[in-house]
């Protein structure tokens, strides 16, 4: 087995690299992100639902809904984020699609909601609202995507 040196670089220095410059990129991309419409809109969401869940009664069936409804909007959120951090289109579908996944469990949450007799039936009408109004974001988002930019992936054909 091979011993390293401790003072072995590995080829990972980089003369030119300045901290304070990669944390000002960084910065930047998050504040980009977290201003793009979709991403407000993902907020919103989330938003409206920790409101809406505040207002749920503490039993098991409500519970229940609580952690789905907060998992639901936080994976939009996430994924959003995780889509914008590449590049490759069949990475960024990926991620579109969990999200569009989550979106839509989010309305199918609120009509179980109203199943069961939720009172504050304003909340799930507002959720609603936006979750159409995300969906009309989502759409044009993911029209941006750069589909030329792409590799083989072995995993078969599935967004061209």
């Amino acid at each position: 087995m091979a011993m390293f040196e401790d003072d072995e670089s590995f080829g990972f220095e980089d003369e030119d690299f300045d901290p304070e410059e990669a944390n000002q990129e960084w910065q930047q991309e998050r504040a980009r992100v977290a201003n793009m419409p979709i991403m407000l809109k993902a907020r919103e969401i989330l938003d409206t639902v920790d409101s809406l869940t505040e207002l749920m009664e503490e039993d098991a069936g409500m519970a229940h809904y609580r952690d789905i409804l907060f998992e639901d909007a936080s994976m939009i959120c996430s994924k959003i984020a995780g889509a914008e951090s590449r590049e490759l289109y069949s990475l960024r579908m990926e991620n579109a699609v969990i999200i569009k996944i989550h979106a839509r469990s989010l309305l199918t949450q609120v009509s179980g909601l109203a199943m069961m007799g939720f009172k504050e039936k304003h909340y799930l009408e507002v959720l609603r609202e936006e979750i159409e109004e995300f969906r009309v974001l989502f759409i044009e988002w993911v029209e941006g995507f750069d589909k030329s930019n792409d590799i083989p992936d072995n995993w078969g054909v599935l967004f061209r």
